[in-house]
């Protein structure tokens, strides 16, 4: 081959050899000679050579000037040998056709557009000159473009003759898009030339392209793809059809057909895109022309018979394809196909299996996905296009009929896919290698987008999920990114679906048992649940999961096939998960996945009020019946006042799952109340605790219907009680305004309905509290029927409780021990409530705060205990200020006091409170003595007795008494969140407790616009613990490298949320002081409290104090700068380390700048001035700096910034002078070596102010 190709080129080659030549010497009547000599004289091994070499500058020529001259031609003919006749005649044809040469160049261009441009271009071309050979006739005859050949091509223009070779030869080449270009143009010149006989055609090709023994490698692959190529621009041209409508007898149909099939079996990767040519031409050819020529060509019947053994999937696509041609069976198919065919027989069991050879075989030609599989999903869903097709057409035919036709359909459908799926998905490909399982994920992305809802669950097998999460579950695993594009294709192709996509959900996770996020390691599941918009989608979800929990049927019992399902890489997935098997079924697993999924299916939807309320009903409907109650007669039960018919599943739902569907339903109700927002009076339809309470009472009148546990005497009765107040609130609720107590009404209601599903999730635990919150509510909000009051409130007397005690009690009794949702409801009731809580129930409330949620075990005698202690009492408030203007009050009075105020008869719950102060002590002592505590409790006790004395005068007195215990209430208040924040037990315990008091610190402390007036010594107290918290170095557990990322996140978290503790507070506290405009002695007091932190900050390496958070306080509060300007210079020229020293210049050059940066008319004495008061301790520290320099760069650089300003600063005032006098004499060299021109320049000023007036005010001179 590689010799014809060049023989062939050798013309052009030539030529162009020729044409520069003849330009060299300057005409063309020497151009003969010129040829005559390059044949002759050259020997065949260096023509060969030069011949590259011109190809060569040939190419390089074409880039340059892409349009072609034509080639020249000799006028005259001479007789010389063959190698120069040839050249001479092919030059005189050139001329006389004008066939351009950079048609073949832009054929293998890879731009499209191009090379279909060249191609119309050829033809157009050679149609010129086969038109004028047609005319010249056989004047012609003598002329021949290459040597003689019997190619058959005797009726064609040498022109066309040479471009017929010449592209039969280009489709072998692999240059750039060459196979494409020349392909295209060999397809229109043999549709356009009727001259050009097929078979001188596809002998030529077999000549031109004939494989020889001596080639290897790519030169085979070459030939065998180049013909190829010609057979199918052949077969696309259309001469086929052409030549059997012309002769019915023809042979070349079967001619061209054995070459194939022939040509196919010579390599693997031939035979798909041979098969491909076949059907190209099958699709233009009548039935007639099949059954008499294809089908009958040598070799197909052999071809198609030992196509099951060697596994062929193309032979199998041929006879599906030419079956559906042909419409009718055959012999030369039964070995593929069914005789006679039938689709249902196609998907049998038996000819699936033996059809497997073909499936697995079809692998070779990944990453595509071979045809076959298009074309048996076209098969297995081809009633699903007869419907749509119908429901197109508009074909008249009974609805009754329609509905029977549809469900055979879809029966059928199901049958053969589930054959389809289990034979070949499961049984031959996702057991067999890595490619197959691979191209099993690819035909159930072909197949699936095709499916109704009802078939989803069967392609989404249980093997197939199984092998999908054991896939997953390993990113290192082979075929991890093919399971995951996997996963992402079916995630996208039903968004938009709300049938598929419950479908595909249900589908995950029933066959992984409810697991399927949790073992693959993805969120694929919960984004699912999440992304339904729609009230209908929500609705159908909401639907399929009930009959779900209810239909054990579904619950699958083949076990996993490790070994055929699973990766070998990949066997960690379903491990994990055995503990939580074994405490729990599988299919208990999947009904908790159920409950829990029902809530969160209106997480992230926005949905109008009515759509969602209905979507809650529904579901609370569900929740309410399968968590509370069960069936005592079978497993139906129909309510004929709701009209509606109530079902349980045949085994009895396990404790478990009821306590589960009881909290979601918590949960439910708490998330409505949320969404109701601060709405009083909500309709009815909108309120979804009236609903549920109506529906509780009725399911609880049902004969046959009862609790799924039994209630004891205590807790039956605090239900009846809790429905009975509901229902009357509720009725109050509805006939009362908008307004402040609606929203109570509204609040308490919820309370009321969280406490009876508390009271039912957790039996003998909430009766008293029950009890207790009934009696408060039946207060506040007395019946106007005096018959409705219980036996409890009829103890009442004149020393009973205060209401809202007994009711903070209450609440503060709930909270340890219940759940999220019934936490929230207390807090919309005290929300509603705080502005009538007590004094004592504020103390009772910070005195649960303080107490340690997380005790130590064992108390080990240590200095890590001590410093654990000074922790818990970082913030407390001394006691020292007020508590001594009640020092007249004795120890005995104290204690009658104390009695008075908190006790008597029926004071139940005060006496309760005692004894949670008792157990709380200490812990809630806040490092206080006895005696601390005893004036403490002494003082409270003479502000309760003198608030209740006054008996509501309000008299200066009262006001003055009342705004004390305000001050020291919200110090109080402060210090307790502080302590409870700080303690390590608190973010331990409960995170979400430690971010709700810091956020309570922020909006209702740090950001309050008035603030309280306590004592100054109280205020100095609390400054000085929080400056020590924030320089106090956390200290490094022993157990840090044991703990896990979470747990160390935890950590960091409460480290910075105690270090923004403390620099707010001291803000707050420091806003405080400033606006109490104290006295000069109390702000010294202040002041030496920073010396002592900043003291230990410059010579103590662990102190942790941020100079930045010293900055803001400086920049906040400038009076402490300027205070603390001569300690900062003193320091910071003694500093231990040098890193403090350096460090803290910034502070320095914050409070210079903040000192002499006044601009004000008459105020620049006064920043000379204070200049001049620290000019020595300037000069020292600069001095200092420049004798020790530091050895890094960073701080040298950041000492000459510090001095460079120094310097400006001093210039700007005119004190230079004074500053170089109180420079000490050994610091000059150092600053002139250190320093450099900064130094220089100071002493270049002072001789050029010599000669200027010396504009200095007198007094200052003289000063």
């Amino acid at each position: 081959m590689g010799s014809k190709k060049r023989d062939s080129s050798a013309v052009v080659e030539v030529d162009g050899r020729i044409d520069g030549a003849a330009e060299v010497e300057g005409g063309e009547d020497n151009s003969g000679e010129l040829v005559s000599v390059l044949l002759s004289s050259v020997k065949p091994m260096e023509r060969r050579k030069k011949r590259k070499q011109l190809d060569k500058e040939k190419h390089r020529a074409s880039s340059e000037k892409r349009e072609v001259q034509p080639v020249r031609v000799m006028d005259e003919g001479r007789k010389a040998d063959e190698p120069q006749a040839s050249l001479g005649l092919l030059m005189s044809n050139m001329s006389q056709t004008q066939l351009h040469m950079s048609v073949f160049t832009d054929l293998a261009s890879a731009d499209s557009l191009r090379r279909q441009a060249a191609a119309k271009t050829l033809v157009m071309e050679l149609e010129g000159a086969q038109n004028e050979h047609e005319k010249r006739g056989a004047d012609e005859a003598g002329l021949q473009l290459e040597a003689e050949k019997n190619d058959g091509l005797n009726n064609c223009a040498r022109s066309l003759v040479y471009a017929i070779r010449r592209l039969i030869r280009g489709v072998s080449s692999s240059r750039e898009c060459a196979r494409q270009g020349f392909a295209l143009g060999l397809t229109l010149l043999v549709g356009q030339f009727p001259c050009i006989k097929l078979d001188s055609l596809l002998k030529l090709i077999t000549d031109l392209l004939e494989v020889s023994s001596s080639m290897k490698g790519q030169e085979v692959r070459d030939c065998l793809l180049g013909r190829l190529f010609a057979y199918g621009a052949i077969a696309r041209s259309g001469r086929m059809t052409h030549e059997w409508v012309s002769d019915e007898r023809t042979s070349y149909l079967k001619e061209f057909t054995s070459l194939l099939i022939s040509l196919s079996t010579k390599k693997r990767y031939l035979r798909e895109p041979a098969v491909a040519v076949v059907l190209e031409m099958v699709e233009k050819l009548p039935v007639e022309a099949l059954l008499s020529q294809v089908l009958e060509a040598p070799g197909m019947h052999e071809w198609f018979q030992e196509a099951v053994n060697i596994g062929n999937p193309d032979a199998l696509l041929l006879a599906l394809k030419m079956r559906q041609k042909i419409c009718n069976d055959n012999e030369a198919f039964s070995k593929l196909l069914p005789y006679p065919f039938n689709p249902e027989k196609l998907f049998a069991n038996n000819h699936l299996t033996s059809l497997v050879p073909c499936f697995k075989e079809s692998t070779f030609c990944q990453p595509r996905v071979h045809g076959i599989w298009s074309a048996l999903v076209d098969i297995l869903l081809r009633n699903m296009g007869t419907q749509d097709e119908d429901a197109v057409i508009g074909v008249a035919t009974s609805k009754k009929h329609k509905k029977s036709r549809k469900g055979n359909s879809e029966e059928e459908i199901e049958k053969n896919l589930r054959s389809f799926s289990e034979i070949v998905i499961e049984g031959s490909l996702l057991t067999s290698s890595h490619d197959r399982k691979h191209l099993a994920f690819d035909v159930l992305l072909l197949l699936l987008p095709r499916l109704p809802a009802s078939c989803v669950q069967i392609a989404l097998s249980y093997k197939l999920v199984h092998g999908l999460m054991d896939i997953l579950s390993t990113k290192d695993a082979w075929l991890y990114k093919a399971a995951h594009h996997f996963l992402m294709e079916i995630v996208n192709w039903v968004r938009n679906d709300d049938d598929q996509q419950v479908a595909v959900i249900l589908a995950l996770q029933k066959h992984s048992g409810g697991r399927f996020d949790s073992i693959t390691r993805t969120k694929t599941v919960r984004d699912l649940v999440g992304s339904f918009n729609t009230e209908k989608g929500c609705m159908l979800f909401v639907q399929n999961l009930v009959d779900m929990f209810l239909d054990e049927g579904n619950e699958v019992d083949e076990p996993s096939d490790q070994s055929q399902t699973t990766d070998e890489n990949c066997e960690m997935g379903l491990v994990e998960d055995k503990d939580s098997s074994s405490a729990m079924g599988s299919y208990d697993i999947l009904k908790s996945w159920v409950i829990d999924s029902l809530i969160h299916v209106l997480k992230d939807i926005k949905l109008n009020q009515e759509a969602e309320i209905r979507v809650q009903k529904e579901i609370m409907k569900f929740l309410a019946v399968q968590g509370l109650f069960s069936a005592s007669l079978g497993t139906e039960v129909t309510s004929f006042e709701l009209h509606e018919k109530f079902r349980w599943p045949k085994a009895a739902t396990s404790s478990a799952l009821c306590q589960m569907c009881i909290g979601q339903l918590q949960l439910l109700l708490s998330n409505a109340q949320k969404g109701e927002g601060s709405s009083s009076n909500a309709l009815e339809p909108a309120d979804l605790g009236s609903y549920f309470m109506r529906f509780l009472g009725t399911l609880c009148n049902i004969p046959s219907v009862s609790f799924y546990r039994n209630l004891s005497n205590e807790d039956d009765k605090a239900f009846k009680k809790l429905l009975a107040t509901e229902t009357r609130l509720a009725l109050e609720e509805r006939n009362m305004g908008p307004g402040i107590v609606a929203n109570k009404l509204h609040a308490l209601r919820y309370l009321l309905i969280q406490l009876v599903l508390q009271l039912l999730l957790r039996p003998g635990e909430f009766h008293e509290a029950s009890s207790e919150l009934v009696i408060c509510c039946n207060k506040m909000f007395p019946s106007p029927d005096p018959l409705e009051f219980s036996e409890d409130d009829d103890d009442s007397s004149s020393d009973e409780p205060v209401l809202m005690d007994v009711l903070v009690d209450t609440m503060l009794s709930l909270l340890p021990q219940s759940s999220a949702p019934m936490r929230t409801a207390i807090e919309q009731v005290f929300k509603y409530f705080c502005g009538l809580i007590t004094n004592a129930g504020l103390l009772r409330m910070l005195r649960v705060i303080k107490k340690d949620l997380k005790p130590a075990r064992h108390q080990a005698i240590s200095s890590d205990d001590d410093e654990n202690e000074d922790d818990a009492d970082v913030l407390d408030i001394d006691e020292t200020g007020d508590v001594d203007e009640v020092g007249a009050i004795g120890v005995g009075e104290s204690d009658e006091e104390v009695d008075d105020s908190d006790g008597g008869p029926g004071n139940e719950s005060g006496n309760e409170s005692d004894e949670v102060m008792h157990e709380g002590s200490d812990d809630s002592d806040g490092g206080m003595d006895d005696d601390a505590m005893f004036r403490m409790d002494s003082y409270l006790a003479q502000m309760c007795r003198e608030r209740k004395n006054q008996g509501g005068s309000e008299s200066a007195h009262s006001q003055l008494v009342l705004f004390k215990l305000r001050d020291e209430q919200f110090l109080t208040v402060y210090s307790n969140l502080a302590q409870a924040l700080v303690n390590p037990s608190t973010m331990e315990a409960s995170e979400q407790l430690g971010q709700r008091i810091w956020g309570i610190l922020q909006k209702k402390v740090f950001k309050c616009k008035e603030y309280p007036r306590g004592e100054t010594s109280t205020l100095e107290s609390l400054l000085r613990r929080n400056l020590r918290l924030a320089s106090k170095p956390f200290k490094k557990k022993k157990s840090v490298a044991g703990m896990s990322k979470k747990k160390l996140l935890a950590l960091a978290n409460r480290q910075k949320i105690i270090a923004s503790l403390a620099q707010q507070s001291t803000h707050w506290i420091l806003k405080i002081i400033h606006a109490k405009e104290l006295s000069e002695p109390e702000l010294q007091s202040v002041l030496d409290i920073f010396r002592q932190v900043l003291s230990d900050f410059f010579n103590n390496k662990k102190s942790q104090l941020k100079l930045a958070f010293m900055k803001e306080v400086f920049q906040r509060q400038p009076w402490i700068g300027l205070g603390l300007f001569q300690f900062l210079l003193d320091e910071c020229g003694s500093a231990k380390y040098e890193f403090r020293r350096v460090s803290s210049l910034e502070v320095v050059e914050l409070v210079l700048r903040s000192s002499v940066s006044i601009k004000a008319d008459g105020e620049e004495n006064t920043a000379a001035m204070f200049l001049l008061d620290h000019m020595s301790s300037l000069s020292d520290l600069i001095g200092k700096l420049v004798v020790n320099m530091p050895k890094k760069q960073a701080w040298r650089a950041q000492v000459r910034k510090f001095c460079g300003y120094i310097f400006k600063v001093i210039t700007t005032h005119n004190l230079i002078k004074k500053f170089l006098k109180t420079l000490s004499k050994d610091s000059y060299d150092p600053c002139a070596f250190q320093l450099g021109d900064l130094f220089l320049s100071l002493k270049k000023q002072i001789r050029s102010q010599k000669n200027r007036s010396n504009a200095k005010p007198k007094e200052l001179l003289e000063w």
